[in-house]
């Protein structure tokens, strides 16, 4: 193979993966590398506002789209929230009433304890036990809606629907921790038949490229320069690491096995360059013809890992 062949094989590799040079993360924008996606704009404002709001909301699951029902809408794990446009500045976002679009009764179970309940005469149900004490901690019917239904059991589990929100007993958790709010946000994505790959982690606002802090998941691959050589050759073994979404993932560390066909091996290290490529030169004489000599590449960033391998054969 020529030099200009090379050059051009190298080129059309690398223009497979997409590089960019970094720009900074829009100032009003958060990414949340836990589920891979942004929230930004009034929606970051009003999430920010809630001092609970990860543990009421949970972490975005989609970014900001227009929905299947026509609004404007990002889904949380357990929350939506909706841009309307028309409404004064400053309310301009809402939440979803998730609870009432999910919920379906499997019939109401008994409790009554006038101590220890009490009842929202807006919809005529009560809130009792842990679960009026969570009610009352995390902000009441302003955060969660009035209750719509009374202890029920949904999923092998005893629930409370509301309006916005349902909540869950799950008495092996730890005291104090076994109320819990249900992952409404998902639900009622299914449920709305939204676009799956909505949910599919996508790159920080502003940034095309991937830093460590970004990087959730490697993806490695590597391919040989040439299919076959000679049995007295020269071999480059090109190394490419990428994360969860498809960009370049460099200063990965990565070391290479060699397997020869006459049983012995060697190893190499190489560390990916700013496109997320590193290559491994291979200089060999006298390989006896038809061998395969494969090569195994394992590859480490921060505390993630992952690894390929690749092959050739000497062909005369």
């Amino acid at each position: 193979m020529t030099r200009r062949s090379l050059a051009v094989l190298i080129t059309l590799c690398l223009l497979g993966i997409s590089w960019a040079p970094a720009r900074a993360q829009a100032q009003d924008s958060r990414y949340f590398k836990e589920t891979g996606h942004n929230v930004k704009g009034d929606f970051l404002a009003y999430y920010d506002s809630n001092p609970n709001a990860m543990f009421l909301y949970g972490y975005p699951i989609t970014e900001e789209f227009i929905s299947k029902d026509g609004k404007m809408a990002q889904y949380f794990q357990r929350a939506r929230f909706e841009y309307r446009a028309d409404l004064p500045a400053g309310q301009r976002v809402q939440v979803t009433q998730l609870g009432r679009a999910t919920y379906t009764s499997t019939g109401a179970l008994s409790v009554s304890n006038a101590f220890a309940c009490r009842t929202y005469s807006e919809t005529g149900y009560p809130v009792c036990f842990a679960f009026l004490e969570f009610f009352d901690q995390y902000g009441g019917p302003a955060q969660f809606g009035y209750p719509i239904s009374g202890f029920e059991y949904h999923e092998n589990k005893i629930v409370q629907y509301f309006e916005n929100a349902r909540m869950e007993w799950q008495p092996w958790r730890l005291e104090g921790q076994r109320v819990v709010l249900s992952d409404l946000g998902r639900m009622y994505f299914d449920n709305l038949g939204e676009d799956p790959a909505l949910l599919s982690p996508v790159n920080p606002a502003g940034d095309n490229t991937t830093d460590g802090a970004n990087v959730v998941n490697l993806q490695v691959r590597a391919f040989a320069w040439k299919a076959v050589t000679l049995a007295s050759d020269s071999q480059l073994i090109f190394v490419i690491v990428q994360d969860q979404n498809l960009q370049p993932v460099s200063n990965a560390s990565c070391s290479t096995l060699t397997y020869w066909p006459d049983g012995h091996s060697n190893t190499s290290m190489l560390t990916t360059n700013t496109n997320g490529v590193g290559m491994l030169p291979l200089s060999f004489t006298n390989q006896p013809y038809s061998g395969l000599i494969y090569v195994d590449v394992a590859c480490v960033f921060e505390n993630l890992s992952a690894t390929t391998t690749t092959s050739f054969r000497i062909w005369y």
